[in-house]
């Protein structure tokens, strides 16, 4: 009876529902008691039994010293107040349908599917887990966002996107973003536009494109499209609109981001920017993501002449608010801190680099000049469950307007495995 007590004061929601961590205000690691012991013996499995005080507090057995009249000292192991629920049935913390029993924004009457679980509401996103967990196992399937069907995960919405839709909404469809906000408690796009690198309106269609491939031997890592920002043409030979150079004409002048262009290392660079472009979308996560993550992959003509010199063109990707981790607000560089241009350490695809040239193939990178990318690369960031942020991602000339770059973006999702995200950039698969 008392061990079962105390499962009731440890154990949230009951056998019936899974094991995601202890109730709001619960108990996760039980305090050490005498003898320093915090878990085995000292976790109540004494076949001695216990008691539980007229307080609610719980005793263990400790030295018995039995008198005439049966009486034994009980001293005190743990005081762990008993939940006001223990001894009701089981999902106890699902009984009242107007109250937030898992803190997560939304009851019962709300539409909260499991009132036990505060990764699983109407501001959730779907999960389906097809990896699997320590032990080996896949877990159950589980209908995260409450709309009565289990892993119902959206499918892309790119296709047939033209090359030179000038809709920023549609930009961040080619990218992997599908959902709109519908309000305070709904996850998805509040807002997409294209602007200059610092956020000021710009309108400039030439420099970015709906791609359908870039080039015979790179695709689109989800659905059917990703999306070109370049200090030149948004484009590859034979698409209309194309540079047909190394170096086109943009956007011209403007004053960059605060704190950028970041210089490398032992390699100062100029502190003007020409020719910039940006996609920024303001998103609300989801009530279970912990993080996010996006695909990119940055070409440059910079390369091999540019290497470590003034002219350093750099694609970023500014997060407002800022997450632990970013450098200015960017959360994309490599493990010494370099922001993405022709100085990145992984700048892999080039004439005797590791990844070869194949990549640059149809590209226009092949063909006006000798150049150099990075291949796929993916980047992380953490999140707070439905903070609302904003992506600023941006490429521009620096220091003048020659020898262009181009950012390829694909494949943002949300991370909502209950895991920790932090900022990173690795190459991608």
């Amino acid at each position: 009876m008392v061990m079962a007590m105390l499962g009731l004061a440890l154990g949230g929601c009951g056998a019936e529902e899974p094991n995601n961590g202890p109730p709001p205000g619960g108990v996760d690691t039980l305090p050490p008691g005498p003898g320093g012991s915090s878990s085995g013996e000292a976790s109540g499995s004494s076949s001695e039994g216990g008691a539980v005080t007229s307080d609610g507090t719980t005793t263990a057995p400790g030295p018995s010293s039995s008198s005439d009249d049966g009486d034994e000292t009980l001293p005190t192991l743990w005081d762990i107040p008993l939940p006001p629920d223990a001894g009701l049935p089981q999902d106890s913390c699902d009984t009242d349908p107007n109250a937030d029993e898992d803190g997560d924004g939304f009851s019962v009457v709300q539409g909260d599917c499991n009132d036990c679980d505060a990764n699983v509401n109407p501001g959730a996103i779907e999960v389906e887990i097809t990896e699997p967990d320590m032990m080996g196992n896949i877990p159950d399937p589980s209908d995260e966002d409450c709309d009565g069907n289990i892993d119902n995960v959206a499918p892309p919405c790119d296709a047939g996107i033209l090359l030179d839709d000038n809709d920023p909404y549609q930009a961040a469809a080619a990218i992997g973003l599908c959902k709109t906000s519908t309000g305070a408690d709904d996850w998805g796009i509040v807002d997409a536009e294209y602007v200059r690198a610092n956020g000021n309106a710009l309108n400039a269609p030439l420099q970015h494109g709906i791609i359908q491939f870039f080039g015979p031997n790179v695709s689109p890592l989800e659905g059917d499209r990703l999306l070109a920002l370049s200090s030149g043409r948004g484009r590859i030979p034979g698409q209309a609109g194309a540079c047909g150079s190394l170096s086109c004409l943009g956007s011209g002048a403007s004053a960059p981001p605060a704190g950028f262009p970041q210089d490398v290392p032992m390699c100062p660079g100029l502190s003007n920017i020409n020719d910039d472009i940006a996609l920024e979308v303001t998103l609300r996560a989801p009530t279970n993501a912990t993080g996010y993550a996006f695909s990119f992959d940055f070409y440059s003509f910079e390369y091999p002449e540019w290497v470590c010199t003034e002219y350093n063109d750099q694609f970023i990707a500014l997060v407002n608010p800022p997450p632990p981790g970013a450098i200015n607000g960017n959360v994309s560089f490599d493990s010494m801190t370099n922001p993405v241009s022709v100085n990145i350490a992984f700048f892999e695809v080039c004439s005797g680099c590791s990844l070869g040239t194949a990549e640059l193939l149809g590209t226009g990178f092949d063909v006006w000049n000798d150049a150099g990318a990075t291949s796929w690369l993916a980047t992380t960031a953490p999140v707070d469950p439905g903070e609302l942020v904003t992506i600023r991602f941006a490429i521009w000339d620096t220091g003048d307007s020659l020898y262009d770059s181009t950012a390829l973006i694909d494949n943002f999702r949300w991370i909502a495995d209950g895991g920790t995200v932090t900022v990173g950039t690795t190459p991608e698969g």
